[in-house]
């Protein structure tokens, strides 16, 4: 069976503006960016001689909306667009980008008109920290948004009312010149004072890339010809999330953990372990860095940040990489009165992406459109985020005439 073109529809409370959108996830691939593209429908007689226009905006926020400090917001707009669609300032046919767009126009009639953006490549991914349960209201994330609007200018006040807003997200996903790359093992010995002979630590990952979802499998070899014992190796996912737009700080969050082997003086510990890092398994911790919106049921654990060669990273909001720490707990008596241990460490950076998805061809694609409001709650059970639906109500079939 072909593919079925969903689109994504909302509609304004008034019904002046209703936006339709054949995805919400536009890709980074490094060098170029998917362009935003979709459709704008417009009921004549609710706009009563006002314009409509439509804005695509990437903002950086770093504290809620009701925080404030002498007058000055946490956030950040660190890129905003608008095109005014209508009246239209160009032929209609010189806006269509893409068949999506051709196709809505024709199904959506004569008072459709399409809309369309090119991304900088300097913006960053979308990024959300997650909020601890208790929490309330937007926080750190850099986000994507359209808003389409009915007003009187472009710099007029808008009500709320006639605008509807769209959060969409910029992905990234595996580049495939990295796909394949085996890392180097990372080894490291260690000698102790009283020992003739040192530790030695050998471990290495299968690849360099690994997918969401994905289980990991690192091989470990610890050879102890130390007369030290390792009373425990602890094997960790660590995810660090560096906040360079404004001030450098890194936060680093475990995100999968196993430990309880010993190493006894004498001995050889050789051993696959297994290491999966999901946000299943972290959803109460705070501080954690997802791909998109807060609280969604659909996003996942952030994806390791690629940036382009002679990008700034300090305009990139969060950047996120991964690693695997390995501890070795070493048990010793450094003085008469205190039993102290020791540790020996090393880590080992990867990549944890989005496979790219398989792509499907203009000419397998069904005509037929099927349309679904544009609520994230549609998607896995979610609940929708009530300050983003707020004011905005489906159009149903009342904007979206059939194919004359």
């Amino acid at each position: 069976m072909s593919p079925k073109n969903v689109v994504f529809k909302k509609i304004c409370k008034d019904k002046s503006v209703g936006v339709y959108m054949g995805r919400r996830d536009f890709v980074d691939r490094v060098d170029s960016v998917d362009p935003v593209d979709g459709v704008i429908v417009i009921d004549r007689d609710a706009l009563q001689g006002r314009k409509v226009f439509v804005t695509v905006s990437c903002t950086f926020r770093y504290g809620r909306d009701d925080m404030d400090v002498m007058g000055i917001a946490f956030r950040r707009e660190l890129y905003l667009s608008t095109r005014q669609v209508y009246p239209p300032l160009q032929d209609r046919e010189q806006g269509v980008h893409t068949r999506m767009q051709a196709k809505l126009l024709r199904k959506l009639g004569d008072d459709a008109h399409p809309f369309f953006f090119e991304f900088p490549d300097n913006l960053p991914c979308s990024v959300a920290m997650q909020p601890a349960p208790h929490d309330e209201g937007k926080q750190c994330a850099v986000e994507f948004e359209v808003k389409a609007f009915s007003a009187e200018a472009q710099d007029a006040k808008v009500h709320k009312r006639s605008s509807v807003k769209l959060m969409i997200r910029k992905v990234q996903y595996a580049p495939e010149s990295q796909e394949g790359a085996v890392p180097r093992p990372v080894e490291i010995s260690r000698d102790f004072a009283i020992s003739d002979q040192p530790l030695h630590v050998t471990a290495r990952l299968d690849k360099e890339i690994f997918y969401h979802g994905e289980t990991m499998r690192l091989h470990l070899e610890v050879v102890n010809n130390s007369s030290k014992n390792v009373k425990n190796v602890i094997i960790s996912v660590d995810q660090v999330s560096t906040v360079v737009l404004y001030s450098n700080d890194s936060y680093v969050k475990c995100v999968a953990i196993e430990e309880g082997d010993t190493v006894p003086a004498g001995t050889t510990l050789r051993r696959d372990v297994l290491l999966l890092p999901l946000l299943a398994n972290n959803r109460e911790r705070r501080g954690i860095a997802l791909d998109g919106k807060l609280k969604h049921e659909d996003t996942n654990l952030a994806s390791s940040s690629v940036v382009k060669p002679g990008v700034l990273k300090e305009v990139l909001g969060i950047l996120v990489s991964y690693r695997v720490m390995l501890k070795l707990i070493i048990a010793g008596l450094l003085s008469s009165s205190c039993l102290c241990g020791s540790e020996v460490s090393l880590e080992l950076p990867f990549k944890l992406m989005h496979p790219k998805p398989d792509t499907v061809k203009e000419s397998e694609m069904e005509e037929e459109l099927v349309f679904q409001e544009f609520k994230r709650s549609y998607l896995r059970g979610m609940i929708a985020d009530d300050d983003e639906e707020e004011g905005n109500v489906s159009g149903g079939d009342d904007m979206a005439p059939k194919e004359k």
